[in-house]
């Protein structure tokens, strides 16, 4: 399956030649293929938010290269707007960006700036709507008059009318009760099953990683200090917590029962993994 997007030896450095000078990003090569799933777990402070701002050219890499749908990033003007509205970017709380009178327009902000026709427009408009679960008379509301999870969905909703090939989300589940941040990833979900689009989410939230991604990419201190499925980066949780990192509670709880002797597998990261590896110890064990 082909990569939409590959990050060759990507280097970015914040005030080169002053005495502020740093290096947030180090190196990193990574690649999102067709369709995959993938969350970018580290610390606050790893270089995730400035990686990303790379992906549709916010930031231009130091050293390294951007390639999305095998094309470099900064080939020239027309390719980098291209990549824009293929790489669809939401930011860390979307909905203080959230400006107009309605709903419908909010939305619709993004696809009218592709330049697209009015017909067009509305149907992408009320599709996004459906997918984040805004019933049809939300939409001549003002956003400012909803609740911070309804804000939350109209911004995500006004990036998914976009229809990007590539959706990348900075912590999108970000001070949310429990119902809001398992609402966002239903929708988020629905939207990756409809549109069949790449996702690449950030987050610090080892449970989160855990539950809905295909592959982990893990970012310390500017590099890649790991990568693969679920069950090969949580295998591997003793180095993560070496190296100042989580894993979710249910691997903690299953690294110690290993650590006290008891045969139980190296991989758990899931509730409902821990629940079946529990039942088959008792279907073992002897009366």
């Amino acid at each position: 399956m082909p990569d939409i997007l590959t990050v060759e030896h990507l280097t970015h450095t914040y005030s080169v030649g002053t005495p502020f000078e740093r290096v947030a990003v180090d190196d990193v090569s990574l690649r999102v293929g067709q369709g995959e799933f993938v969350a970018l777990i580290g610390h606050t402070g790893s270089g995730k938010s400035t990686l990303i701002q790379h992906f549709n050219g916010l930031l231009a890499p130091t050293s390294g290269r951007v390639l999305v749908d095998g094309q470099e990033l900064f080939k020239s003007k027309e390719v980098t707007l291209k990549a824009r509205f293929k790489v669809g970017l939401v930011f860390q709380y979307p909905e203080y960006q959230l400006f107009e009178e309605t709903v419908y327009k909010d939305i619709a902000f993004g696809p009218r700036n592709m330049g697209l026709d009015e017909q067009e427009v509305d149907r992408r408009v009320r599709m996004a709507a459906a997918q984040m679960g805004l019933r049809e008379e939300l939409l001549e509301v003002s956003p400012f008059d909803l609740s911070g999870g309804q804000k939350r969905r109209v911004a995500l909703a006004g990036v998914f009318a976009m229809e990007p090939e590539l959706l990348v989300l900075d912590e999108p589940m970000a001070g949310l009760d429990p119902v809001g941040r398992e609402e966002i990833i239903r929708c988020i979900r629905s939207f990756k099953e409809t549109s069949g689009a790449s996702i690449l989410f950030v987050t610090h939230s080892m449970e989160d990683a855990a539950r809905i991604a295909d592959r982990l990419i893990v970012l310390y201190q500017g590099r890649i200090l790991m990568e693969g499925t679920p069950a090969e980066v949580f295998s591997r949780g003793a180095a993560l917590i070496d190296a100042g990192l989580d894993v979710p509670m249910v691997t903690r709880v299953f690294m110690e029962l290993k650590r006290r002797g008891l045969p139980v597998s190296d991989s758990v990261y899931t509730v409902e993994q821990g629940a079946r590896e529990i039942a088959r110890l008792k279907g073992g064990a002897s009366c």
